[in-house]
């Protein structure tokens, strides 16, 4: 049986997400996630799967713990296990770059993430395929 998703649990979630971002190295990552959890950085990608493979890319897709960034977040719907974010990340001071996103997480019973999906939206690009 599915757990049932207990208010705030998303917006607790993005916390201790944005915590371990900003603390060095990768063993934060465990409260987080589910040891086989799948994450899935963009639409369409394939799913990258257990901690390990989790915290090589997290390593790959950050400057380090000590970044400066900014991060805004609001829970846009919490029901049973699946939490959905919308976020916006400005990165630099003075920003260097800045992107919105969304996050679906679903959850376990401990409040982990079993499944999490990332929908990144970047200034400039359009919504449209190339030759469209």
């Amino acid at each position: 049986m599915r757990g049932v998703a207990s208010a705030g649990r998303a917006r607790d979630w993005v916390d201790r997400y944005e915590r371990a971002w900003r603390t060095p190295g990768t063993d934060g990552l465990a409260a987080l996630f589910t040891p086989d959890a799948a994450y899935v950085p963009e639409p369409f990608a394939e799913p990258i799967r257990g901690l390990s493979a989790i915290a090589e890319f997290w390593e790959d897709g950050r400057a380090g713990a000590d970044e400066v960034f900014s991060l805004t977040a609001e829970v846009v719907a919490e029901e049973a296990d699946t939490g959905v974010v919308r976020l916006e990340v400005v990165y630099g001071d003075p920003p260097t770059h800045r992107y919105r996103d969304l996050w679906v997480i679903t959850f376990d019973d401990d409040g982990r993430a079993r499944e999490f999906e990332e929908w990144p939206f970047f200034p400039g690009r359009g919504r449209l395929a190339p030759g469209d």
